[in-house]
């Protein structure tokens, strides 16, 4: 899809359908111009609700109030609508809730490009999106008067977001034959190619070297060799320095701990985080941001066999501690423990995330569609909950504590890799992953456990049934975040 802005009153504008959008179910508003239509359609304009009038090349939607999170789902539900529709170019006013603020002008591109996402990789007939123009003019509800260069900038933000956020996805989507280890390793390199990054991949003689030994133990029954993938993207004088690690499970069978049938299917999902870091970065990238940005994924298939790793093994991470293995299914936190130790070693970040869909009682406690967000350092988590709100993703803390850290406790070896009690899965899978952070990274860390929304088998506000791309429009809009920050403490 091209997106264009113009200065043209929105009647003045040509395109072959219109898309209206009903504020507040303020009917009597000047865009408004089919009421009796749509009365007999019995629309009701509730949030998301659609109403496409063909007689009049006019799709109404209803918004409960003009806002980001609100034009993100409201205008996904509109291109859904139309996307096998035979009009090829769409023209749609502009709805401000501040007249310099352009938050929700991205929100719209963000809802056109989420909205329209489809993966039909395997299917035999393919989807079709007739939709190739889509054409935003200034004339606004409130009539503002707007900043056509501020609305542009606002408008590349929301396409480069929202199609790294597609690109993520389309990684999770595909299938564990048709993405392992060294698939994704290739993924990195085209993208690192494209996007004039440093990659650099380690095989298993380099993991050896390095001593990432629980990386390699959970990756011994598969097929499939381990790699550790490190893409960069590194602008002129950086201002801050981020470092990202994701789980990069491309597909998960339980190991020995086998999991049941039923909760195998979806494990393709189980790379959810590395995909998240390609998206993140690649967003970084294209927007040219000068923050250096570093990605880590451990990308291991946890497979069963005669070379299995079994529970009652101990393991030495890269860090020399000694880890007790006592369920094969809890082998997210093996390969990130490696992971980030090796993240820590490579880079001296001002901020490091991970991210993964690490453990199902994050699922229980908070819900399919938000993410845990966990870590020592309140100021961060919470700057990580503001943006995440901004980019329209749904995020909580979950706190650390004393007591649940003592459920970790082995009695031959330095940790387990679960704890002994059913409760708090969820943090204390986070309290092992804080035994392979070292002090100087501390306060600078964030878990982000996505194994809520990375995954869901339905549709969901702008995304659709599969992979949401979790992660990516978050930690953008954090990233995006350091340089507004850092232009404030200049002016002051």
């Amino acid at each position: 899809m091209n997106f264009e802005l113009t200065i043209n009153p929105i009647d003045k504008t040509e395109a072959q359908l219109e898309i209206i959008l009903v504020v507040d179910k303020d009917f009597d508003h000047r865009f408004v111009k089919d009421k009796k239509l749509l009365e007999k359609a019995s629309f009701k304009a509730e949030q998301d609700e659609t109403c496409l009038l063909i007689e009049r090349d006019r799709l109404y939607i209803g918004i409960e109030s003009i806002g980001s999170e609100n034009m993100r789902t409201a205008i996904a539900s509109g291109i859904r609508r139309v996307k096998s529709t035979p009009y090829k170019s769409i023209k749609i006013a502009s709805y401000m809730n501040h007249q310099k603020c352009t938050a929700v002008i991205r929100a719209m591109v963000e809802g056109f490009i989420l909205g329209a996402y489809s993966f039909d990789r395997y299917k035999s007939k393919k989807s079709e999106l007739n939709i190739e123009d889509i054409i935003i003019s200034l004339e606004d509800y409130r009539e503002f008067e707007l900043d056509i260069k501020a609305c542009a900038i606002a408008l590349e933000k929301g396409q480069i977001s929202a199609e790294a956020t597609n690109f993520t996805r389309d990684i999770v989507n595909t299938t564990p034959d048709d993405c392992y280890p060294k698939i994704m390793a290739d993924i990195a390199k085209k993208l690192a190619k494209s996007n004039n990054l440093e990659c650099h991949i380690l095989k298993p003689k380099e993991l050896k070297k390095e001593k990432m030994k629980t990386l390699l133990a959970v990756a011994r029954a598969s097929r499939h060799k381990p790699r550790v993938i490190h893409l960069a993207h590194k602008p002129k004088n950086p201002i801050a320095t981020v470092s990202l690690i994701g789980k990069g499970l491309t597909y998960d069978s339980g190991g020995l701990s086998l999991k049941p049938s039923d909760f195998m299917v979806t494990m393709k999902s189980d790379k959810s985080g590395a995909s998240t870091v390609f998206g993140i970065i690649k967003a970084v990238s294209e927007l040219n941001l000068p923050i250096e940005v570093h990605g880590f994924v451990g990308a291991v298939e946890n497979m069963i066999g005669g070379d299995a790793y079994k529970p009652d093994d101990v393991l030495v991470a890269k860090n020399g501690k000694t880890i007790e293995v006592r369920n094969t299914d809890a082998e997210g936190r093996l390969v990130l423990a490696d992971t980030l130790c090796y993240a820590q070693q490579e880079v001296k970040a001002d901020y490091i995330f991970d991210f993964a869909t690490l453990t199902g009682a994050s699922v229980v406690g908070v819900g399919q569609y938000t993410s845990s967000i966990m870590g020592f350092n309140d100021e961060v988590k919470d700057k990580v909950l503001k943006y995440a709100k901004s980019a329209g993703e749904f995020a909580t803390k979950l706190d650390f504590n004393r007591y649940l850290k003592k459920t970790l406790k082995s009695q031959i070896a330095d940790i387990c890799n679960i704890s002994n009690t059913r409760y708090g899965g969820a943090v204390t899978a986070g309290l092992f992953l804080s035994e392979f952070i070292d002090d100087e990274h501390k306060d600078k860390w964030v878990h982000i456990d996505i194994a809520g929304p990375a995954f869901v088998e339905h549709r969901w506000g702008e995304n659709p049934s599969g992979a949401s791309g979790a992660g990516v429009r978050m930690i953008t809009r954090f990233i995006e975040g350091l340089l507004r920050e850092n232009s404030k403490e200049k002016n002051q």
